[in-house]
């Protein structure tokens, strides 16, 4: 058994790849679109990920857009998507100035979880040990659910 892909449906493909792409910093690495099915398929990997998945296997994070609006509800039902990061601090602070909101700041200096437009859980880990406790991620509280 190998693990393939993570899918996620979206309701809005351009504010998801802007987020997962231009914000979260993924790298599309292929699109299928059927016009009989009526979706769009976006293939998404980390950037350390993205050459690789042209040519060999890597794990991908796959949004689902169906051309036909329908509303989903629970996105935290499915579990969370997680993430290995260089700097967590970093990280969760290039994030905040793209108007991301961290639900649980990094007060650890290890895990930090976000939400996605579409309220899909997302898990930033510290690549390595932990790193020391620093302002503002030590005192600041928690925001909403992740």
């Amino acid at each position: 058994m190998e693990y393939l892909h993570t899918m996620v449906r979206v309701t809005n493909l351009d504010a998801s790849l802007d987020f997962y792409c231009h914000k979260l910093g993924l790298v599309e690495v292929r699109r299928q679109e059927s016009e009989k099915g009526r979706f769009t398929l976006v293939f998404l990997a980390a950037p350390g990920d993205a050459a690789r998945a042209q040519t060999d296997f890597t794990p991908l994070v796959e949004l689902t857009y169906n051309w036909d609006a329908e509303p989903y509800t629970g996105g935290r039902n499915f579990g969370h998507l997680a993430y290995r990061v260089d700097d967590i601090y970093e990280t969760c602070r290039k994030l905040m100035d793209g108007g991301v909101t961290i639900n649980r700041p990094p007060r650890d200096g290890n895990m930090a979880f976000i939400r996605s437009p579409d309220d899909i859980s997302i898990e930033l880990l510290q690549k390595g040990p932990a790193l020391p406790a620093q302002e503002p991620w030590a005192s600041m509280a928690n925001t909403g659910v992740w």
